[in-house]
């Protein structure tokens, strides 16, 4: 083991990489240096634009397929028969071999790293036939082992499928064995499991977890995730603008970090358990900023959404005439109540109803049946101007603000929008209140005359909040509105959307798939599985106290950002989501409740888990 330690497989060696941009040239990564060892994780953390990705493309060479060049070092590789070679210098045949053969990568969206016209067979057979000379049924039966290793179901059957027949969590399984059909002797992970439901991140990590110690792989993680390197790192380097700033084992990252950024990143961490014993929501102290008001904030009693009965259903077209051959059951008979000035949370898998439940409140999507109250209001009995005036008092955040954000417009107007739809406000009255809302999220007003693609992600999102608050609505509908935020970006948006409510008194439904993130922000907690709510109540009483099943399982799931807490593969047990698609005519049970304690509700009929 001694000499393996001695011998890394991987070393970076005062790494540089240029690109060339229109404004002259950028520097990508300058002067990194590490070594990655036989049976070795080493998590390379730091936000988007650290050089995290680009340090891990220059391995493979992939980075001058994306307009980088390799300016300056060394990047040093142990092959598998023993010779030493510099990547750097080493022609684009033989790199060619080395892909896939020995150094596997598995990237972060995989849709994209997949081909949507070929099989899973095709696509898992292509490498053992380049790289190991394998005829077509030994690479088949060599694929088949890899399903079965990746803990895909019924393998036999889903070699045949296409990509696009598979959930996400599957094609990244996928992913993971392409990445090690050849042996590798070095895996380079590209935030594997960003895009992916907590209880399938858990899986896959423990997934990668075992495949490293059974094979001796080398594995380099890239992650903004801090949780996930407590869960899966040896060793850790934190990077930030292109350089390496600090590096140790994962207890020193954790238990004594050196740098101040490492300390700041850990400080922006919602971690499972920390709200315990704590009744309200409060924002997170972050690192480094002053007069920061920690208070706690109330909210109210009174109720101001009351949802009763909500069922949403999508139909499914089919034979020669289309006609409806099923319904997907996107909402089932969920109820709920929202107080104003306080946040309920829905959780849950993606695919579980909770952003559906969400679009039907604004009758984007129109549910079959149900009450909807805003305020004494019936939603669902409006007409069509009706609803566009009640629209003013609930506004909705999406996930992506590049894609909710008009790329054409300038930032001012698309704040001022809202205002002149609804002739609110004009000329310098507009004006002042574009500018006052810039304020309110925390914009510079210099920023006014910029467009979304000139903004990092966490800066287009405090746009996109901006133009939500700029109706005074009561309630805000939070959909993923942080999921894709860098996590100190993340901590900064939540304690903003925290100090908007407390002032304003305003309300929010904030839809999530993040358990800390939900225990930080939540007054109540709906926990949805298969389009109901299976466990209703307080964040303390589901949190602390979850009753249903799913929610036992959902928490068990979450990665703590502490290395002496990691998840075994052995306490993970999830089933797999029966299909919400039933026959037209199926009628579903109505949603039963027991009340455990006061405000706290559990679902008792065809809970399904």
């Amino acid at each position: 083991m001694l000499d393996e330690l001695q011998n890394p497989i991987a070393s970076y060696r005062s790494l540089k990489v240029e690109f060339e941009t229109k404004d002259g040239t950028v520097t990508g990564v300058e002067d990194v240096s590490f070594d990655v060892n036989a049976g070795e994780t080493v998590c390379i953390v730091g936000e988007s634009g650290s050089g995290k990705s680009v340090s891990s493309l220059s391995m493979m060479r992939l980075v001058e397929f994306g307009g980088g060049r390799i300016a300056d070092g060394e990047l040093i590789f142990d092959r598998k028969n023993g010779e030493k070679i510099d990547v750097v210098k080493t022609n684009m045949s033989l790199m060619r071999t080395i892909r896939g053969n020995e150094i596997g990568m598995i990237f972060q969206e995989p849709m994209t790293a997949l081909n949507p016209v070929f099989t899973v067979e095709r696509q898992l057979t292509e490498g053992l036939r380049l790289h190991k000379k394998m005829n077509k049924s030994q690479a088949k039966e060599r694929a088949m082992e890899l399903l079965k290793e990746v803990r895909i179901p019924e393998p036999e059957h889903r070699i045949k499928q296409y990509p696009h027949e598979l959930s996400g969590g599957m094609r990244q399984r996928v992913v993971i064995a392409m990445a090690m059909a050849c042996e590798p002797r070095l895996l380079i992970a590209d935030e594997p499991t960003t895009a992916l439901d907590v209880t399938i991140q858990a899986e896959i990590l423990a997934l990668m977890d075992r495949l490293k110690r059974e094979t001796g792989t080398a594995v380099m993680f890239i992650t903004h995730d801090m949780a996930v390197v407590a869960q899966m790192a040896d060793r850790v380097i934190v990077m930030y603008q292109g350089k390496k700033v600090e590096e140790g084992t994962v207890e020193q990252i954790f238990e004594n970090p050196k740098h101040d950024y490492t300390k700041a990143l850990l400080a922006a961490v919602p971690k499972l358990g920390e709200m315990r014993g704590k009744d309200l929501p409060e924002p997170m102290r972050l690192v480094g900023v002053k007069n920061q008001n920690l208070n706690p904030i109330p909210g109210t009693t009174e109720a101001l959404l009351t949802v009763s009965n909500l069922t949403t259903r999508f139909p499914v077209k089919g034979g020669f005439f289309r006609r409806t051959v099923a319904n997907v059951h996107a909402v089932e008979d969920v109820s709920f109540t929202i107080n104003k000035g306080q946040t309920l949370s829905l959780v849950g898998e993606s695919g579980c109803g909770k952003s559906t439940a969400g679009r039907s409140l604004l009758r984007l999507v129109e549910p079959k049946s149900g009450s909807i109250d805003l305020d004494g209001q019936n939603i669902l009995a409006l007409s069509q101007k009706e609803l566009r005036e009640t629209r003013r008092h609930i506004q909705m955040v999406f996930q992506d603000p590049f894609a909710s954000l008009n790329p054409q417009m300038q930032l001012s107007d698309q704040v001022a929008e809202p205002l002149r739809n609804f002739d609110t406000h004009r000329g310098k009255d507009l004006d002042d209140r574009v500018a006052t809302l810039f304020d309110r999220v925390e914009l510079p007003k210099s920023f006014m005359r910029r467009f979304p693609h000139e903004l990092s992600g966490g800066q287009r999102q405090r746009v996109a909040i901006a133009r939500a608050l700029a109706l005074n609505p009561k309630l805000i509908i939070a959909d993923e509105a942080v999921s894709a935020l860098d996590v100190s970006v993340q901590a900064q948006v939540l304690n903003l959307m925290m100090e908007l409510q407390a002032e304003l008194g305003l309300s929010f439904l904030f839809i999530s798939h993040d358990m800390a993130v939900v225990e930080r922000v939540s007054h109540q907690v709906g926990v949805m599985y298969l389009g109901r709510i299976v466990e209703l109540g307080s964040r303390t009483s589901v949190f602390e106290n979850p009753q249903h099943p799913y929610t036992q399982a959902l928490i068990k799931a979450v990665p703590i950002a502490d290395p002496r807490q990691r998840k075994q593969e052995k306490d993970l047990n999830f089933k797999p989501i029966p299909s919400p698609i039933h026959p037209v005519g199926y009628e579903a049970t109505a949603s039963e409740y027991a009340e455990i304690s006061p405000g706290h509700f559990v679902l008792t009929s065809e809970s399904g888990y």
